[in-house]
């Protein structure tokens, strides 16, 4: 039996591909949006030699924090995680943010990130290393855990060579400002040193009740901030992004008086959290938004766009970024003969089991994530796919698939789903929320049969079920509405789920969406 996960050391393949769909946009622009593809929040990009690595916000899914690698900004490979094996001994939840950060004098990466303390449950800024991107990482833990939650951090140089950190105290979740605050840091990154200082807060009308996610890069004698405001993550999200500037890191700042400079177009809303980086000679931004037509469902994804430049010195945006990407690089088959592919995500709370080879996958069961079972799951990518799994019933536990999100659209609520699962001779169609599953619909099928079973989505929330056995595919139930599963800040994981006692084991022959 292998305990699910160790990357360092594996080569992997997840090759992020961009179709041309569009072509005389794509000739203009020479890339496709969105370049990371689902549910990818808070991006940040860093540039080591010829080559970009990037990471987002994992939520509540380990491996914790991805890290891609491209030689252009736009074709993105999967190569290693921050925590491949699971959360820090410290830390629970709300993992978010990570920021990646070069020292070329040491030859070291950092990866700042949140995280939510055991003992104080204060969100913190943490900090892990390693000698590069794709090897292992050292955790160095919290450097700041401030009584509202410290968030969002970023490492920056001031114009005498001292190293900062810059994160937001969390007033938001206490009603209060969000100051953006900076402190030096030692060398090693192990400890903060001296005073921490005030840069700004949220003191603009068009800024609401929140300012976060600040960036900062240097040019013409200036440092820039580009940063977001309003609220990121809801149905209702109105997230934007400005930019100030000033000639010393501790300022004073100035903010850009036709700010927002970054907001809704006809492709992308609720847009930011990004970070600048350079590219032959221009400056490009990484940043995240809810594609119109995808919306929440979805999840936030990984976009890109060119800096550009007012006559006064300040940068803007176009905001033109489009969708050209083709819906046929998103698809996805798993056999599982040669090992777990590494875009597999589970539960953070749980020590997951599980067996690859000629056979497919066995994934032990359990009556974990709130009776869920045992979930081994993806991002959805698209509003209309086609999720299909193979399974050998073997009597002892139920093997199904579904859609996981939240028992409701607030924040840190449990894990729910609805789908279809196969025991013995029975298919069902369920739903667990909150500790309780119903039954929706059941049929029955012959027994020690394989089961392709099958999940259709339409519009991001419209499913129905079924199966394929012995060449005929069976209906199970009517056209399903999950929209009350959308979780609060990252769309919907497509899962395989293994329910049962912990020995019994779930039998995946293949995987497929399209």
């Amino acid at each position: 039996m292998n305990r699910l996960f160790s990357f360092l050391g594996v080569v992997t393949t997840l090759l992020l591909l961009v179709v041309t769909t569009n072509h005389s946009f794509a000739q203009n622009r020479g890339f496709d949006n969105p370049v990371l593809a689902g549910d990818r929040p808070d991006p940040t990009v860093v540039k080591i030699g010829k080559y970009y690595y990037a990471s987002a916000t994992s939520n509540e899914w380990a491996p914790l924090f991805p890290i891609f690698k491209s030689t252009d900004l736009v074709n993105w490979e999967l190569v290693n995680y921050i925590f491949p094996d699971g959360a820090p001994g410290w830390a629970k939840n709300n993992f978010w943010a990570p920021e990646l950060s070069y020292d070329e004098s040491q030859g070291k990466i950092y990866a700042y990130y949140t995280a939510r303390d055991k003992d104080s449950n204060r969100l913190s800024v943490a900090v892990a290393s390693a000698e590069s991107p794709e090897s292992k990482f050292t955790d160095h833990g919290p450097l700041v855990a401030q009584e509202y939650g410290s968030i969002d951090a970023f490492e920056a140089k001031d114009e005498n060579g001292n190293i900062y950190v810059l994160w937001k105290e969390d007033g938001n979740s206490k009603g209060q400002k969000t100051p953006i605050w900076a402190q030096k840091i030692n060398e090693s990154r192990t400890e903060l040193v001296g005073e921490k200082h005030e840069l700004f807060r949220n003191d603009q009308p068009w800024e609401g009740g929140l300012v976060e996610g600040v960036a900062i890069f240097r040019k013409n004698g200036y440092f820039y901030a580009t940063y977001s405001a309003r609220g990121c993550c809801e149905i209702t999200c109105d997230y934007v992004t400005g930019v100030a500037r000033s000639k010393s890191l501790l300022g004073p700042w100035e903010k850009y008086d036709m700010n927002p400079v970054l907001k809704d177009n006809e492709n992308w809303k609720c847009a930011g959290h990004g970070t600048v980086v350079e590219k032959g000679g221009e400056l490009w931004i990484l940043y995240h938004a809810y594609n119109t037509e995808g919306s929440v469902y979805v999840g936030r994804q990984g976009v890109l766009e060119k800096i550009q430049w007012t006559a006064d010195g300040w940068p803007i945006l176009a905001n033109k970024a489009g969708y050209e990407r083709s819906k046929a690089s998103l698809e996805f088959t798993d056999n599982f003969k040669k090992r777990l592919d590494p875009v597999w995500q589970w539960r953070v709370t749980q020590d997951i089991q599980y067996e690859t080879g000629k056979k497919g996958l066995k994934l032990q069961a359990s009556q974990e994530n709130e009776t869920l079972g045992t979930l081994l799951v993806q991002g959805t990518k698209s509003l209309d796919y086609q999720y299909e799994a193979t399974v050998i019933p073997d009597g002892e536990a139920s093997a199904g698939l579904a859609v996981i999100g939240g028992a409701n659209n607030g924040f840190g609520a449990p894990p729910a789903g609805m789908g279809i699962s196969v025991k013995g001779n029975q298919l069902v169609l369920w739903e667990t929320i909150n500790q309780e599953t119903r039954e929706i619909a059941t049929e029955t099928i012959p027994s020690n049969k394989e089961v392709k079973l099958i999940l259709t989505m339409k519009d991001g929330y419209r499913m129905t079920t079924s199966a394929s056995v012995d060449g005929k595919t069976i209906q199970v139930g009517e056209e399903q509405d999950v929209k009350h599963l959308v979780p609060w800040g990252m769309g919907f994981r497509l899962g395989l789920v293994a329910k049962g006692t912990t020995d019994a084991y779930a039998h995946f022959k293949e995987v497929r969406i399209y």
